[in-house]
């Protein structure tokens, strides 16, 4: 039988359970882990946890080599298209269907743009994925070979030999991830700031 007032005792006595308990797992959960993991970041992946920022040769501070840039020098190596012009804060893209008029258009004036720029590549040398967007926008990197296709464009504008450049894209091509996931790759921003020290810029 339960006497009179038995029920709002035990009532109550959950209540200060339950918030004693939220206070402890706020305090942990909210506090001690987020300064255990954020601590634990900066002492073991210092250059990772602080948005793996890159700097030119002078220390100024040029972006991360996580998000991509738009090159739009021809003597610099460009990277993929970019619908949101590779703003961290608007990530993503339209996901046109290959049949979509706007995608249709945009590609052609991006084939169109690849011909004025490389007219001694012939149109099948053209890597799709030089005209296609990532599925973020923020792709900072290129295949090798669309790194290597843009060669003879760069060393006629920047006097660099062909066999220089195709030095550096190897230098900076990286493997794949624990040499099993994903592909062969090359960070743009990377190529393109060790390309403008070799030119002493």
């Amino acid at each position: 039988m339960v006497h009179e007032g038995q029920e709002g005792r035990s009532g109550g006595a959950l209540f200060w359970i339950a918030l004693r308990a939220g206070v402890v797992f706020i305090i942990l959960c909210g506090i001690v882990y987020p300064l255990v993991s954020t601590g634990l970041a900066q002492l073991l992946f210092p250059h990772q946890a602080n948005g793996s920022l890159l700097r030119d040769k002078d220390g100024t501070l040029i972006g991360s080599e996580l998000i991509g840039q738009s090159f739009t020098d021809p003597s610099y190596f460009h990277g993929r298209v970019s619908s949101i012009g590779y703003k961290a804060e608007a990530s993503g893209s339209n996901n046109y269907a290959p049949s979509n008029p706007d995608m249709i258009a945009r590609t052609q004036a991006s084939i169109v743009q690849w011909q004025q720029e490389n007219p001694d590549v012939l149109i099948e040398k053209l890597p799709i994925a030089l005209i296609t967007n990532s599925g973020s926008g923020l792709d900072p990197h290129i295949t090798p070979q669309s790194a290597l296709v843009q060669i003879s464009r760069i060393s006629k504008l920047t006097g660099l030999s062909e066999a220089e450049l195709a030095s550096l894209v190897n230098e900076y091509t990286e493997n794949r991830d624990l040499g099993v996931f994903g592909e062969k790759r090359v960070n743009v921003l990377k190529l393109n700031l060790a390309l403008k020290e070799k030119l002493g810029i």
